[in-house]
């Protein structure tokens, strides 16, 4: 057993992502939610690293989604919806690449600038070259219609596009299993390249449906609501009828998640597997009387962050971290969980020394930075740019421009039901954040004008 265990430290580690869209933090059974039966990544909380104040800096799909592969503001990547991931940035994946990993993709990716007014973006092709640099990818554009999911992947002769068959998130998982079973063939007969794989699957996302035996467990009426969705007849029956489908949803990803892991632990490859769980942005399910994303508020900022698998306890910290984990903080965190430091390009902050005791910790900022730079326009959404920050402290300060928005002392109101950003007794602690907040913007390169003090 000793020896084999030192065979394993010798070894590079692999590292898979697996990742919902909207799936916010506090939907986890780990997490307190009543309603939802999620043991498998309940599991992966227990065995690993529960981030249970992560967030994400931008509470929208694209911006988000080219932050956590690049680790960079959205400002500088991916500014708003529907804009494209430049062709020069280098990802993740191409840090691995020459690291020597293999490194695969699976599902969405809604990076390619593809306006949906043209046409449904499943039917959107991604050229090779703007795939991000993972060396296989099977993916789609975006698709908002889970029982109707399109894939394309190859180049060439070898290009394809099909359809899935059944739901989504199963689909995926199958391939994304198939892959792993050829890297676990792979190391049997000799070839022990490490790998790094995704697996970004549509759901939670609207519309609300799931396979049936999930969905036959959530009565709309059941629903147990947050405290902060407001008591208007309209609200809270969209609120219950969507949850019902939104939880239904989020049981089938965690029952998939157990499948991944059973597929892990046949192959011999679970004790050299990081598992890495997380969500691109929240969703607000009726809180502050708001639907969807693009908002500050907790729902919506607020995703799961578990880094588990490998090994589950000896040699590596378990529990819960209260550190500010960013989505700008993923890929720096994982590239040091594989042991390699993050380039200079990459502006988020390793976290790995949460999870490997023996790894060297990185700076670790006072505050997490949150943007909305380009608004949507969306509905149920905020239609203006703002700026804001969370502190290890427990404050929440959120502007528009030179106008105070938001501020909120979480530590005693976590459900935001007092707004003191215009409560002249708070002057004093709004200017510290304000300031706070102009160092973020100074710092990141941004541009924002913030109220004058």
């Amino acid at each position: 057993m000793m020896a084999t265990l030192q065979a394993s430290e010798r070894r590079k580690q692999n590292v898979i992502w697996i990742f919902g869209d909207q799936h916010r933090a506090q939907a986890l059974g780990c997490n307190g939610d009543p309603n939802v039966l999620t043991p498998n990544i309940d599991n992966l909380a227990a065995a690993g690293v529960n981030f249970d104040r992560a967030l994400t800096g931008f509470p929208l799909c694209c911006p988000s989604r080219g932050t956590l592969l690049t680790g960079r503001y959205a400002h500088k990547v991916v500014p708003g919806h529907e804009y494209q991931l430049p062709a020069e940035q280098p990802t993740i994946a191409n840090v691995l690449n020459d690291n020597g990993y293999h490194t695969a993709y699976f599902g969405k990716w809604h990076l390619d600038g593809f306006h949906e007014r043209e046409g449904r973006a499943a039917f959107h092709i991604i050229p090779p070259e703007r795939r991000g640099g993972f060396q296989e990818w099977v993916g789609y554009e975006n698709n908002n219609s889970q029982w109707d999911c399109w894939v394309h992947g190859g180049e060439g002769e070898h290009a394809f596009h099909r359809r899935l068959p059944g739901f989504e998130t199963d689909a995926l998982t199958d391939m994304f299993i198939s892959y792993i079973k050829n890297r676990g063939q792979k190391r049997a007969a000799g070839e022990d390249q490490p790998f790094f794989a995704v697996l970004s699957v549509q759901p939670p996302h609207d519309p609300y449906i799931a396979p049936s035996e999930m969905r036959g467990r959530h009565n709309p009426a059941r629903v147990q609501l947050r405290p902060n969705v407001p008591q208007i007849p309209r609200l809270l029956q969209q609120a219950r009828n969507e949850l019902a489908g939104y939880y239904a949803m989020i049981e089938n990803l965690d029952w998939n998640v157990g499948r991944i892991r059973a597929a892990l632990d046949d192959l011999g490859l679970a004790f050299d597997t990081h598992i890495v769980f997380f969500s691109d942005h929240g969703d607000m399910h009726g809180s502050q009387g708001q639907f969807r994303k693009t908002s500050p508020w907790e729902e919506s900022i607020r995703v799961p962050m578990i880094i588990s698998g490998e090994q589950p306890f000896y040699g590596r910290k378990t529990g819960r971290s209260p550190v500010l984990f960013s989505n700008v903080d993923i890929a720096p965190t994982t590239l040091g969980l594989c042991g390699i430091n993050k380039p200079d390009w990459m502006d988020g902050t390793d976290y790995s020394s949460r999870r490997i005791g023996a790894r060297s910790s990185d700076n670790e900022p006072d505050s997490a930075y949150l943007q909305c730079v380009v608004p949507t326009g969306h509905g149920h959404s905020v239609d203006r740019a703002w700026r804001g920050i969370v502190t290890n402290d427990g404050w929440k300060y959120v502007c528009f421009e030179q106008l105070p928005w938001l501020m909120f002392n979480l530590n005693e109101d976590p459900y935001e039901q007092s707004n003191l950003a215009h409560n002249s007794a708070y002057h004093a602690e709004r200017k510290k954040l304000n300031d706070r907040l102009q160092e973020w913007i100074d710092a990141t390169g941004d541009r924002f004008a913030l109220p004058t003090y």
